[in-house]
């Protein structure tokens, strides 16, 4: 996630007041990529966010992953930073706290819980490695990974469909992708008084910093999309869908052609909020640099070549307190 301040990213997006729904049946089975694919390219030249609806996901698994996930934020707060994601060193999994990370650290504070894991790797490396499970919950680790399996099914069709609309090969993106950096992340956010500290929010106002993000949301609400005239509109639960949104490395690959749009959530509801997103970048050591159907003599390249891994640890650093830490420990005393 990038800091709303952040304007190497600054959005081309119009002044939408919704969030547009986009059947993708002929995508999941093949009948029309291209016809969705254009629906698809219009929201992210427009808004950065879409629901899809039609997308072949089963619904009972959704479900077993958010009873899954209650179940996992109901146990005993000892018990849960067992896995704290700073025991997890470079690989960034597992237990965060409120207030662990910081979506926007320079105005607020996020008041939510989060775990988070990915494809398991017995060798350490910065996003890849083991996964830390719980004890005691005998169905969770099999209800995430095949949540993650069917999140990775559908991210490949969603991301056929991206090269699809850039007038690109369906496969164009597949070569950036080969073990791209994955992270499965659950959600809680506590209910909060309308009356709390200003410098408190669910999560603050920040741009995603992948490629790709895949969203459940229950029935609570609270995910607020900000447009071009700095009016945020509300993104709420719509049965049966999921929200896209494109992240910074899509926007950089577009020369800005679409939107990595900022959001935040706030959830003054009165009962707590889940939510399941799934992030799916490039490969670590991918080169981030605009595609050729995207520039021309009116839109000359805008953005610097960069490497996914490292911009992607970088907004880690910016957001995580105890990589924050490290660094200062890391810095010789002059």
């Amino acid at each position: 996630m990038t800091n709303a301040s952040d304007n190497r990213f600054a959005s081309r997006q119009t002044a939408f007041s919704e969030i547009p729904i986009i059947d993708i049946a002929a995508l999941v089975d093949g009948s029309d990529p291209q016809g969705v694919a254009e629906k698809i390219g219009k929201s992210c030249e427009e808004v950065g966010f879409f629901y899809v609806k039609n997308h072949g996901v089963p619904a009972d698994l959704v479900q077993r992953m958010y009873a899954a996930t209650k179940e996992f934020f109901e146990l005993p707060l000892e018990v849960k930073e067992r896995l704290h994601v700073a025991k997890s060193g470079p690989t960034l999994r597992g237990y965060i706290p409120p207030y662990g990370e910081n979506a926007d650290p320079k105005n607020t504070r996020d008041l939510k819980e989060v775990f988070d894991y990915g494809v398991h790797t017995d060798e350490v490396s910065p996003f890849f490695g083991p996964n830390p499970m719980p004890e005691g919950l005998p169905s969770f680790k099999e209800a995430c990974e095949e949540y993650h399996d069917a999140m990775m099914g559908l991210a490949r069709k969603l991301v056929s469909a991206f090269a699809l609309s850039l007038g690109l090969p369906a496969d164009y993106f597949e070569k950036k992708q080969q073990h791209p950096i994955t992270i499965q992340r659950l959600l809680h956010y506590p209910s909060q008084d309308v009356s709390a500290s200003k410098d408190e929010i669910g999560i603050g106002a920040h741009t995603d910093y992948g490629f790709l993000t895949i969203l459940s949301q229950d029935s609570v609400g609270g995910l607020q999309v900000q447009n071009k005239d700095g009016e945020w509109v509300s993104a709420p639960p719509v049965e049966g869908t999921f929200i896209i949104n494109i992240g910074d490395l899509v926007q950089a690959m577009t020369n800005g052609r679409y939107s990595s749009t900022v959001h935040r959530v706030v959830n003054t509801s009165g009962v707590a909020r889940y939510s399941i997103p799934f992030f799916i970048d490039l490969d670590f050591d991918a080169i981030v640099e605009p595609v050729a159907t995207c520039i021309d003599a009116e839109n000359p390249v805008d953005f610097k070549p960069f490497t996914c891994g490292e911009y992607k640890y970088s907004r880690f650093v910016d957001v995580y307190p105890h990589l924050q830490e490290a660094d200062k420990d890391l810095t010789p005393v002059s």
